[in-house]
This record gives C-alpha cells, sequence and structure tokens, in this order.
C-alpha cells in the first residue's frame, strides 16, 4: 500500500505536460469544463502512448467538434496517476489501464468507466506490449527474471500484474522479481545502458527497444485472456451526474473515433508523431492494438482475478458499478 501511495503522489506530480489541445484554460478551474461560442472545453488526462490515438485522431477529424466539444490533453506516465486528478477536477475524463481503475473502484473512489480504450491483439509476439530483454541478454525466458529489475510504467498496475504472472506462466516466482517504476520513453535507454534487466512496454517504446535489438521474451497481455480490454476512459462520479449531456458527447465522439482509427492505421501512425517523439523507422514498425468498440467483460474478469492473486485489492471491485 506505501507503494501505491507513493506512486500516486508521485504520478500527481507527472501531469504537467500539456499536449495537442486547447490553449484556453481560463476557466479550466471549472468542474463543468470551460465553454466559448458554443463549444466545450473538457481537460483529458492520458498518457503519451500509441493506445491514445483515437483522442487525437478524433480531435482532428471533427468527430468531437461535431458534438460541440473541444479536447485538452494533459500527459502522466500512467493511469494510477490520472485517477487522482479526475476525481479532484483536474481533468473531466482520463484514460487508464483496467488494473489502476479496479484498484481504485475496490477503495471506493468514486469513478466510472464510460467508453472503452484499447485492447491486446491477441497474438503472441506480435502485441503491441511486450516483456523485453537487451540485446544478448542471457534471459530467456520470464522465469528467469527472478532477481531481475524489471521496469513497469507504474507499479500497481496492469504491467505490474501481467508480467508477475508470465513469470509464474513460465515456472518462475513472480514475488522475486525486482520491479521498478520507469516511464514508458525512458525505458530504451534505461535497457540499453544496463540500468535495467527487462521492461515490459507498449507502443512506441516497444518498437523503439526492438530495434535497438532487443529480444521479446513474453508477451503478457495476451496470455491473460483473449482481446484482453487493457484500459478505458472514465470520469467521476459526481462529473457523470451533474453533466450527463457532456458525458453522452464524450461517449458518441469516441465511438466514433475507435471506429475510425481501428481501420485506419497509417493516419494512426502519423497522429503519434504529434504528441511522441516518434523517428519514422520507428513508426514504420509499429504493431498496432486492437480499438474495439466494446470492453470485453470476461477478460477484464480474468485480470481482476489475477490483481487479487497479487494482492491489489482488499475487497474485490464491483464491475458492475465500475463499467458501462
Amino acid at each position: 500500500m506505501r507503494r501505491l501511495l507513493a506512486g500516486l503522489t508521485a504520478g500527481a506530480f507527472l501531469l504537467v505536460a500539456t499536449a495537442c489541445g486547447s490553449s484556453d484554460d481560463s476557466n479550466s478551474s471549472s468542474d463543468k469544463g470551460s465553454s466559448s461560442g458554443g463549444t466545450t472545453t473538457v481537460k483529458v488526462g492520458i498518457i503519451p502512448i500509441v493506445d491514445v490515438a483515437p483522442l487525437y485522431l478524433g480531435q482532428k477529424k471533427g468527430f468531437f467538434s461535431k458534438q460541440g466539444l473541444k479536447l485538452s490533453m494533459t500527459l502522466a506516465q500512467g493511469g494510477a496517476a490520472i485517477v487522482p486528478g479526475v476525481t479532484s477536477g483536474q481533468f473531466q475524463f482520463g484514460f487508464s489501464n483496467m488494473t489502476s481503475l479496479m484498484v481504485a473502484q475496490s477503495n471506493n473512489v468514486p469513478i466510472e468507466a464510460i467508453a472503452n480504450g484499447v485492447a491486446s491483439t491477441g497474438v503472441e509476439g506480435k502485441d503491441f506490449g511486450g516483456l523485453v530483454v537487451k540485446k544478448g541478454s542471457p534471459i530467456k525466458s520470464a522465469k528467469e527474471l527472478e532477481g531481475k529489475k524489471v521496469a513497469v510504467n507504474t507499479l500497481k498496475n496492469i504491467n505490474e500484474i501481467v508480467v508477475r504472472d508470465s513469470i509464474r506462466r513460465a515456472g518462475g516466482d513472480p514475488d522475486k522479481v525486482n520491479l521498478v517504476e520507469l516511464a514508458f520513453d525512458q525505458m530504451p535507454a534505461a535497457l540499453d545502458s544496463g540500468q535495467i534487466d527487462a521492461a515490459m512496454a507498449v507502443e512506441p517504446a516497444l518498437t523503439t527497444m526492438k530495434l535497438q535489438g532487443a529480444v521479446e521474451i513474453a508477451s503478457p497481455m495476451v496470455d491473460v485472456a483473449p482481446d484482453l480490454t487493457v484500459a478505458m476512459y472514465f470520469t467521476s462520479t459526481a462529473y457523470a451526474q451533474k453533466n450527463p449531456a457532456i458525458v453522452k458527447k464524450f461517449q458518441e465522439a469516441t465511438a466514433e473515433s475507435l471506429a475510425y482509427t481501428d481501420t485506419h492505421p497509417d493516419e494512426v501512425r502519423q497522429i503519434v508523431t504529434t504528441y511522441t517523439k516518434t523517428p519514422a523507422n520507428v513508426l514504420a514498425a509499429l504493431t498496432l492494438p486492437k480499438w474495439p468498440a466494446d470492453a470485453n467483460r470476461s477478460s477484464i474478469e480474468a485480470l481482476e482475478k489475477l490483481s487479487e492473486q497479487y494482492g491489489l485489492f482488499k475487497t474485490a471491485p464491483d464491475l458492475d458499478k465500475l463499467l458501462p
């Protein structure tokens, strides 16, 4: 719990880099978001990874403006940092991995998932997330990560859980791994320099490391469940109750954005360059995730069991309250 609280506290200070959104923050403290000329600007806490391409692409294509919304997006290291930003009213909406959302709900944090986010490809070795080691590393399987230093973007989130489970599946002891917190974009340099022994990364950091010669030793998200729902967009219960019309507009625009993104991979690769520093050679090699319209509840239930198994919950989350 001390690590969880530390992660939340540290993460809160990372919510500072505003990217590709509205520059009009004069009324940003408003719980409803700021309004001007019939358009409502809403703040969204996100992570600078491929997963959130639908929001950027949807904004560019006019799907949100059609609903009378303008997104002001702020970058954070992980979902655990975004949750307190949403509950405090700093953001009207947020993007978070399912484990962090379930941990919050199990602790009675008043949040609600309102739209699907991103899903695994379900293909071993060809997922948008993977567990990699440095070129030439003697480590050939997840079992050999016992006693090794493995980076995840934030502790007590989905990446910690899937790494632990991959080690268990390979016959190792997940309690013997040394998990360290490191932002995705810092993982390539850390792995290359030997500061860490392995990294659990998603795109574009995953391909960046592979192009450095890194070797993928497991596809942890694929192992959990077919077509795993990895993350969703959410809001606070208070905001949803006070602003149902805005929430509905966000849901409708996001649904249109997901559908468009899932069928326009070339545009996805280009939009990623607007909020990440991704070189052309990395862009071309990216493995894109899936962006289905709806969450896969059975996969979330499988993740819930694993998260409980590895001690993240005192009380199991109420998925009926959390999920749309």
